[in-house]
């Protein structure tokens, strides 16, 4: 008759038979130091990386369809939500360890060291340290990414409303002449009454129309920020 097996001894001596005398605290150490060293390069790598002619050669069948995106796809979201994708050699923000740990697992899943990583967040984050939902990308070549991981907090929805007039010149003129029109459209009677004609209102629209343009220019120019057009990929928020 078979006799009780004892799981905990049985672990015990397929371990001896593994590390074959080596004392087991050398032997944990030897592992713990082998991860400190992974993560500490994949975090040197971060903080120098560079993505100039950088391809990373995973193995495609490996990969997750739904995290591969095109460089279009990219400056879209950029464009909507005023964020910026950059080297992460740019970038102030701390690395979770859970991300950290991801790139090793890729790394080691497509035999590889990645290079060349990017990232998207506010431009706030490529100057202070703070979290606002970074998305952390790896070349695989054709102006096509992988995004690795996300953290941080959920980008406010409204962020995308908030930065529209600015996103190209188009969509600044547009929201001067809107402007305009709003102003003028609620203030016109104010100059001329309930009997204002077309030319007053056309008189009335020039005035706003002015006085509009000139803030814009005013604050534009003391703040000196670019369109999301020309800065989503440039280190700089201001026009250079």
């Amino acid at each position: 008759m078979l006799g009780l097996a004892n799981l905990q001894e049985e672990l015990i001596k397929n371990r001896a038979k593994e590390l074959r005398g080596k004392s087991v605290l050398n032997w944990v150490n030897e592992l713990l130091k082998e991860v400190d060293n992974q993560h500490n390069r994949i975090e040197n790598t971060l903080k120098a990386s560079n993505s100039n002619s950088r391809i990373n050669k995973f193995d495609l069948e490996k990969l997750d369809s739904n995290r591969i995106f095109h460089i279009s796809q990219i400056r879209k979201i950029c464009m909507q939500y005023r964020l910026k994708f950059l080297d992460t050699s740019f970038f102030k923000g701390d690395y979770p360890s859970e991300t950290i740990s991801k790139i090793n697992e890729l790394e080691r899943k497509h035999d590889l060291e990645i290079q060349g990583y990017k990232i998207i967040a506010p431009s706030i984050l490529f100057k202070l340290k703070k979290a606002d939902d970074p998305l952390l990308f790896a070349p695989i070549g054709n102006n096509l990414y992988y995004l690795i991981d996300k953290w941080g907090n959920d980008i406010n929805v409204a962020r995308k409303l908030k930065y529209w007039p600015v996103r190209t010149f188009d969509n600044f003129a547009f929201t001067l002449l809107f402007t305009t029109i709003l102003l003028t459209t609620l203030c016109h009677q104010l100059f001329f009454g309930a009997e204002g004609t077309v030319a007053h209102f056309f008189i009335v629209f020039l005035f706003f129309l002015k006085g509009v343009i000139g803030m814009a220019l005013f604050f534009g120019v003391s703040i000196g920020k670019n369109f999301t057009e020309y800065s989503w990929q440039s280190e700089h928020d201001k026009i250079q």
